[in-house]
């Protein structure tokens, strides 16, 4: 690799990003000078196929891709996990030799985030909330902690359907339920997700009232800019344990850093100097 670690995010709405400084940290650990790009297709001018072949063509090491691009990248990529095959999305890209590879930390990180704040509890009956990218790595991670029941809710019921498929054949009798309406589907949920863009900046609200969490165990929030969302906010006021979207944006960055350089990471340094607000030097 060369002195400089070239890396870059795609998406639509990541000028909040905290991606880059958490690459470019993660890179002073190591003694490297990481450039992390911010790449919005509208803003370069560039739909997303030609802006991902510039990047592939360009020098890049790999990049993450974000909202709404995670599903469309799976199909341009050599996807070796079966897993992430079954997911059909994908947030981090490996470049070098051969096809782009894929990979998501999506999964790796929400399972992590969830171990962290909740242990080996049981995530119950879950209510999530938008079938999308992040919302299929969420999924199979519900799996892998053994929910119950997962009750999919998404204003595109093929969508919901798409996924639910997806589950099945992954654990076979596993109880999966779609619908449109994710007020009903709170009823009797121990625990609720939101994997929709609903409450980051720029897309204000929340996909669920609070009123609907009452006698809920626990609240996942995909979303981490703001860390604080009005989901999360309603989900303690009602007396729910709460995961905030900002573990899992911990969580698959460190587990894209060790795809993407295959270098060291203190992750308690790393959570130190983000919350402290300091920047590579």
């Amino acid at each position: 690799m060369t002195d400089t670690i070239l890396l870059g995010l795609i998406g639509d709405n990541i000028a909040a990003s905290q991606s880059p400084r958490l690459h470019r940290l993660a890179g002073a650990q190591n003694g490297r000078r990481v450039r992390y790009d911010s790449l919005i297709p509208r803003l370069e001018g560039l739909d997303f196929d030609a802006l991902f072949a510039r990047c592939a063509a360009g020098g890049y090491r790999g990049i993450n891709v974000t909202y709404p691009y995670k599903e469309v990248v799976a199909g341009r990529l050599r996807i070796d996990d079966p897993l992430v095959a079954a997911i059909g999305a994908c947030n981090t890209v490996l470049f070098g030799d051969g096809p782009p590879r894929g990979f998501n930390t999506d999964y790796s990180g929400f399972v992590a985030a969830y171990r962290r704040m909740r242990g080996d509890a049981a995530p119950g009956p879950v209510l999530m909330i938008g079938a999308g990218g992040v919302g299929r790595a969420v999924a199979f991670g519900l799996i892998a902690l053994g929910a119950s029941q997962i009750r999919l809710a998404d204003r595109d019921p093929a969508r919901a359907d798409a996924l639910a498929m997806a589950l099945r054949a992954a654990r076979p009798g596993l109880s999966v339920v779609t619908g449109t309406d994710a007020a009903a589907m709170a009823v009797g949920a121990a625990g609720v997700i939101n994997c929709t863009p609903v409450g980051m900046v720029g897309h204000d609200g929340t996909p669920l009232d609070g009123a609907l969490m009452a006698g809920a165990d626990w609240a996942f929030d995909a979303v981490y800019t703001p860390v604080d969302t009005q989901f999360l906010r309603d989900a303690q006021a009602a007396g729910l344990d709460i995961i905030s979207g900002y573990e899992l944006f911990i969580g698959q960055g460190v587990d894209a850093w060790a795809i993407f350089t295959g270098l060291p990471l203190d992750q308690d340094r790393l959570r130190d100097d983000l919350a402290a607000g300091r920047d590579a030097s």
